[in-house]
């Protein structure tokens, strides 16, 4: 795999979508090196602080292969950080992948902690009130990473792949968990036992407790 491109969004406002009016989901390409950090990429801006950015979703991958299938899908031309992804990656199909999987760029290590769930943002970043909904069908989500080793990146750089070793949890399971969890107390504790993102750790935990009067 190759790292295509590295792409650093700044603040923007944005009207008619979350509370916070602005994001950062308009990114560019780099044509330098650019510092990652356990909080993410340097000078890229996290608006939206409930929900993304944080140490477990601090750097977010796309890859190629599901540009590609988007591409075909939308009948419209697509480029690197259309969606909001921090690195693009070639070769990389997102639905293949398992949290805990590591990527090695140059020094950096980055972890595969959750999917990415679509949302208002997107859907005004694509101009298109259905991609909300055609994003979770096409179960192409990309990869949010934890960083485990800081460096910096750059576009042309190899990237490694690490298979993880421990309770083999999806992304496209996660997603799917997502839209109809399963409460059984086995299924919880599969993802407890996962790497998983702390947001959704937490959720987790609190379902354990709530349906099973159980800790993990």
């Amino acid at each position: 795999m190759k790292l295509l491109s590295v792409n650093v969004g700044e603040e923007r406002v944005m009207q008619n979508a979350k509370k916070v009016g602005k994001t950062g989901i308009y990114k560019l390409p780099a044509s330098h090196p650019v510092a990652v950090t356990r909080y993410g990429l340097e000078g890229d801006a996290i608006c939206d602080v409930e929900n993304h950015g944080g140490v477990d979703q601090a750097v977010y991958l796309y890859g190629a292969a599901d540009y590609a299938w988007w591409a075909e899908a939308l009948q419209k031309e697509t480029s690197p950080g259309l969606f909001g992804e921090n690195l693009t990656l070639s070769d990389m199909e997102s639905a293949a992948y398992f949290v805990g999987d590591r990527f090695h760029i140059g020094g950096v290590i980055l972890e595969a902690t959750s999917p990415r769930i679509p949302c208002i943002t997107l859907a005004r970043r694509m101009e298109d009130n259905s991609i909300v909904k055609r994003f979770l069908e096409a179960e192409r989500p990309g990869i949010y990473c934890r960083v485990i080793q800081e460096g910096s990146v750059q576009a042309g750089e190899n990237v490694g792949y690490e298979r993880y070793a421990g309770e083999r949890i999806s992304l496209i399971e996660m997603m799917r968990d997502f839209q109809k969890p399963d409460m059984s107390e086995k299924a919880l504790r599969r993802f407890l036992a996962a790497p998983i993102a702390l947001r959704a750790w937490e959720h987790k935990e609190a379902l354990l407790w709530e349906r099973h009067g159980k800790r993990a």
